[in-house]
């Protein structure tokens, strides 16, 4: 199923009764929907099957005097086989609301009695046609980015204008050997990016190798980068090939490249503009071939003027430059993240929910998410988990406890820490390394926190 512009715009309606087909198709037509309708099950299978609709209006009974509902539930069952993304609202009398209950729970997605109530049928309306669009849209990413057809290539969701400049890069860049520097605000999703380059380029084969530098102490800087041999210090108990040396003939993903000390920085620009290293305790030159991705939330150009970081370096590092835009700018893609995180916490939780409350996505689409894709990620497997009915609810996600300012008094130490660190962050901009010297904390500790708590 494609949808196009002029199919979310378009519904079918089905009943067997002709005054509440033009009932409703003067109620929709008026709100700028263009409307089809069918008397029978039959014609509405032929009418799916010959065009593309965003939304079907659908009767449970079709022979008169008959109030069972089994050629309505028949239908549902048809139209689903035919595109199991249309979403289907059914129509029922006030005496068989049980009977409407009993379509939702075969997969319909909302239903309304006869006679409606207008305000609340066109909300129904607007809702399932939106949530369908966000579900076809999804499925549509899956199938057709062909970012996703690289076999071992990251889940990338990207539909908003915002990263279209994004995608371009990736397309152009992605399978040169250029080192490409990555920034943005914390959990903006710049490691997968970073695995969506290594996926499209001519190293896809070979390894992709990542490091957290802002979570390594400076006294293991160099045995973690380039390695040790048996003796070197007082752990050194064998040989260990160090990062740059497992990702020969890969790419090396260096995340918060910015937190690199700068007594550490000459050592890596030699292994940049050369390619050679040698393992700490150790003088034999070690020659490789990487493609290196860095990744920071920090303004290189600033700490370059501040004197901590080199600028030679940065030219080594910043020969491609991508810069992702935070969740709030890219309103489009919240709908696509959340189904693909409903989809991933359901397969591990195996919990019976279905989907989302229409008020649920207007909740996300409102709500700032400070903590980017990873927060919605977090919000995603909370609702799962909460989630008392097939659809997950806007009290679910927790959102409303994310943004409110909690009492100190109720919390744990762990949270107060947690809590403490997030206003911190905030205050800095997502400047992880002032939010740090703020709080008084080592880069390395400060990360060490920011993985335990999932900031």
């Amino acid at each position: 199923m494609v949808t196009t512009s002029s199919t979310i715009n378009r519904i079918l309606i089905a009943d067997d009764q002709p005054d509440v087909l033009e009932a409703l198709r003067m109620l929709l037509k008026v709100e700028g929907y263009q409307v089809e309708t069918v008397k029978s099950p039959a014609a509405a299978l032929k009418a799916i099957e010959a065009s593309d609709f965003a939304l079907v209006l659908l009767d449970l009974n079709y022979t008169r005097d008959t109030t069972s509902g089994a050629e309505g539930l028949d239908l549902l069952a048809k139209v689903q086989t035919i595109d199991a993304t249309l979403p289907v609202v059914v129509m029922t009398a006030w005496a068989t609301v049980d009977l409407a209950v009993e379509a939702m729970r075969r997969g319909a997605k909302d239903f309304f009695t006869k006679p409606w109530d207008n305000p609340r049928l066109l909300s129904i309306v607007k809702n399932q046609i939106e949530l369908g669009s966000a579900v076809r849209a999804y499925r549509r990413l899956e199938e057709e980015n062909q970012l996703l057809r690289t076999k071992n290539g990251p889940t990338l969701i990207a539909q908003s204008a915002a990263m279209r400049p994004v995608l371009e890069v990736i397309s152009r860049v992605g399978p040169a050997d250029a080192n490409v520097l990555i920034t943005g605000e914390n959990g903006t999703g710049k490691g997968i990016i970073a695995q969506a380059l290594h996926a499209v380029s001519t190293r896809a084969s070979g390894s992709l190798i990542s490091v957290n530098m802002g979570g390594l102490p400076e006294g293991i800087f160099e045995s973690e980068l380039f390695g040790h041999v048996r003796g070197a210090f007082t752990d050194a108990k064998t040989d260990r090939a160090g990062r740059f040396e497992l990702a020969d003939g890969g790419t090396l993903f260096l995340d918060e490249i910015g937190n690199i000390p700068l007594t550490q920085q000459a050592k890596m620009l030699r292994t940049l503009e050369r390619g050679e290293f040698e393992r700490v305790g150790s003088s034999k030159t070690h020659r490789v071939n990487v493609r290196l991705v860095s990744a920071t939330n920090a303004d290189l150009q600033a700490e370059v003027s501040a004197g901590r970081f080199r600028q030679n370096l940065l030219f080594r590092l910043n020969t491609i430059h991508i810069h992702l835009p935070p969740l709030r700018e890219r309103h489009e893609d919240i709908p696509l993240l959340a189904q693909h995180f409903l989809k991933q916490h359901l397969a591990r939780y195996r919990k019976p929910v279905t989907g989302f409350e229409p008020a649920a996505i207007e909740a996300m689409q409102r709500y700032p998410w400070p903590g980017n894709v990873r927060e919605l990620d977090h919000a995603i497997e909370r609702g799962v988990l909460m989630a008392t009915t097939k659809a997950i609810r806007t009290a679910d996600l927790g959102l409303n406890a994310a943004s409110a300012s909690p009492s100190l008094d109720q919390m744990s130490l762990e949270e107060v820490e947690a809590h403490l660190i997030k206003r911190t962050l905030a205050r800095c901009d997502g400047n992880a390394r002032k939010a740090a010297d703020n709080l008084g904390l080592s880069r390395s500790a400060f990360y060490r926190r920011l993985e335990k708590y999932g900031l």
